[in-house]
């Protein structure tokens, strides 16, 4: 087994975070889990889980992850995959099942939120499913022995979920789903990325500046988007510096390299 396999194991450790959101709805506990992940959230400030949200919005992790396309490139397109595949699942569940969200089942005032009231296509939370999904890619795609510290990132995704029931976006199931479906789509972000031949993932490959283009896209995104919440400029400003100082960085490479090979 290759130092990245994914493990026969970790394909069904999705199935304990689905298995307990069937159990919350089947179980009538839908509604009490809720408003008691809301009320205990929201005892901080606001702005603590409108920043930890951002981390499930896909521009923003995407800007977050962006200085990888230097450091680690494979790690970065096992991201991009996993992102493309939860923005599919994600689109694509929420139409299947088509679940009210809380603010179109509880009475204005029983419960704390956060922003403007969103009221259909509940499950599964896509910023929890995007955060998992991430996590999972990076995590997969970084040899066994590294992978230790890689766990944190699955604590990160886990703090995004539990932001948009602070928000009162989203019950505790569609949070549970967007983690199972999100695990899954990060393995299989992983096994593609981990297929990529090294070559081109070399700092002068089309892959690299197709996702070059894709940081002048995130740079326009934050610039004329508001990223779930206005509590979220700032850390739209850090993306758009990170964007900008990373791409400044990889056009410097091409043109170095250039150099280099026509001395």
């Amino acid at each position: 087994m290759g130092k990245k396999a994914i493990s026969t194991f970790a394909w069904f450790i999705p199935l304990a975070p689905l298995a307990l959101a069937f159990a919350i709805y089947s179980g009538e506990l839908q509604t009490s889990s809720f408003l008691f992940i809301n009320r205990i959230t929201s005892l901080l400030p606001d702005t603590v889980w409108v920043w930890l949200t951002f981390l499930g919005n896909g521009w923003g992790v995407f800007a977050i992850a962006f200085p990888l396309i230097l450091l680690a490139p494979r790690l970065l397109s096992a991201g991009i995959f996993a992102g493309v595949i939860s923005a599919i699942a994600s689109s694509s569940l929420k139409a299947l099942f088509d679940l009210p969200r809380p603010a179109s089942v509880l009475t204005e005032g029983s419960f704390y939120r956060i922003g403007e009231p969103l009221l259909h296509k509940a499950f599964p939370s896509g910023h929890t499913l995007t955060a998992f999904a991430i996590a999972s890619a990076l995590y997969f795609s970084t040899d066994k022995e590294k992978r230790g510290l890689m766990l944190l990132l699955f604590v990160a995704a886990a703090l995004v979920g539990l932001s948009r029931s602070a928000f009162g976006a989203h019950w505790l199931t569609d949070v549970l789903g967007g983690a199972g479906f999100g695990l899954w789509c990060g393995m299989l972000g992983a096994i593609l990325a981990n297929g990529i031949p090294e070559k081109y993932l070399a700092i002068k490959s089309l892959w690299l500046r197709f996702i070059a283009l894709g940081g002048v896209c995130a740079v326009y995104a934050h610039l004329t988007q508001i990223m779930d919440h206005e509590l979220n400029l700032p850390l739209q400003y850090i993306s758009i510096a990170i964007l900008l100082v990373t791409l400044t960085v990889f056009i410097k490479a091409q043109f170095t390299q250039s150099l280099t090979k026509s001395d």
